[in-house]
């Protein structure tokens, strides 16, 4: 099937149900949320950096804000800290608003982008500046606590140690392990990789998660990997415009995006869109009582070929010829002259990645990906099987 992004692996399939804003459909829907945002809105003069954002993280959960530049996720996590106010909307913490509460007193630990690392303190009296200000979780000394944090974050005999003489990635934990340190219920991240090579950002980012299962604290993480989102959380949000355009497990948001936007911005997609000429009901394969339904797939025309799509989901059945679809096909799914549905393009680019080439075909002037093993040159055909692409939208006539 390719290289997909590897999802959180306390992510399951039941959790694939649920792509709504609220959290709302799933066994945990009733429990009170950790953390509640309801119609948030920040605006600085007329723009709005946070739009009508409702959202709801669990207990325990790893929630992900992930988008480009300018989406509003720093602002939405500054505004979960207590750094910023909304200009309107609520947000609560188990239940009770926040309203008015000041950052100190809302038992969160937050790391920033650039640490924040105090210079002329040591590692250890970095790790435990909250602790003047909080005494230690379950009855610890001082001492105790910051030598058992870092432990956690694997720096054991760092104590003594000047930050500046530390890697980036050191720095890191160390900040990790300074907000983790009065014990918070909320843990804030923002960004807190972006600055390191890639290399170091996959050995951390599995590091962070460790940390934050072997804790079970509620966390929220902004970033803009998209490969990082996937790989580390629960679920995640993917902003745009100050507001989230998808909310869903990592497997979901990947697998079936809800918009054209989530499908181009979250890895490689091929987004195809046309007129549907005709619809076929599923066809059962197989004898017996154990026969299969295969899905209701439609003709699409596209550029004047005609693809295969399956279309078993929401809105399938209310689909007629004239109809304009619009899916997507991930390169991973795309295969050299294989499929039902196949395609003609010439091969204009190739980037070696080591496990796999990423291969940019011209199809009558756009572009489209496929990952491959083995080198391609001139004319192509690719195909791909009618379960391989997902609908994305549908516009009747």
């Amino acid at each position: 099937m390719g290289s997909e992004p590897d999802p959180s692996p306390d992510s399951t399939e039941a959790d694939a149900t649920e792509a709504d804003a609220t959290g709302a459909g799933t066994t945990e829907a009733d429990a009170t949320p950790a953390v509640e945002l309801d119609g948030v809105t920040k605006r600085y003069g007329d723009t709005a950096a946070v739009d009508d954002v409702s959202l709801r993280v669990r207990d325990g959960e790893f929630f992900t804000l992930v988008g480009p530049s300018g989406c509003g996720k720093t602002t939405t996590l500054r505004l979960i800290a207590g750094f910023e106010e909304p200009t309107a909307g609520e947000i609560r913490f188990s239940g009770e608003s926040v309203a008015g509460v000041p950052p100190e007193d809302r038992d969160v630990g937050v790391v920033f982008q650039n640490y924040a690392l105090f210079p002329h303190m040591t590692v250890g009296e970095n790790v435990g500046y909250g602790l003047n200000f909080a005494d230690p979780p379950e009855g610890v000394t001082r001492d105790e606590r910051v030598a058992e944090l870092l432990d956690l974050v694997d720096l054991p005999d760092a104590a003594d140690r000047d930050p500046e003489s530390l890697s980036g990635g050191q720095q890191q934990r160390v900040a990790m392990a300074r907000a983790l340190a009065p014990g918070p219920d909320l843990l804030l991240l923002d960004e807190p990789m972006s600055a390191l090579d890639a290399q170091l950002r996959e050995r951390l980012r599995v590091q962070v998660r460790k940390i934050q299962s072997e804790l079970s604290i509620t966390t929220v993480y902004v970033t803009h990997d998209q490969e990082e989102a996937l790989a580390i959380s629960d679920r995640v949000a993917v902003m745009r415009d100050g507001r989230p355009e998808q909310v869903a497990p990592p497997r979901t948001v990947y697998r079936e995006p809800s918009s054209r936007f989530v499908a181009e911005f979250v890895g490689d997609n091929n987004v195809f869109a046309g007129r549907v000429v005709d619809v076929e009901a599923g066809a059962v394969e197989g004898d017996g009582p154990e026969s299969d339904v295969a899905p209701r797939t439609a003709g699409v025309d596209v550029g004047g070929e005609t693809l295969r799509v399956g279309v078993g989901g929401e809105g399938g059945d209310s689909l007629a010829p004239g109809d304009r679809l619009t899916f997507c096909v991930r390169p991973e799914y795309l295969r050299i002259a294989e499929g039902k549905s196949r395609l003609t393009a010439t091969v204009a680019s190739a980037e070696f990645l080591g496990e796999t080439t990423r291969v940019t075909l011209d199809r009558g002037g756009r572009d489209l990906v496929v990952r491959t093993r083995d080198p391609l040159s001139g004319e192509v055909v690719v195909g791909f099987d009618p379960e391989d692409a997902h609908v994305i939208g549908v516009d009747e006539t």
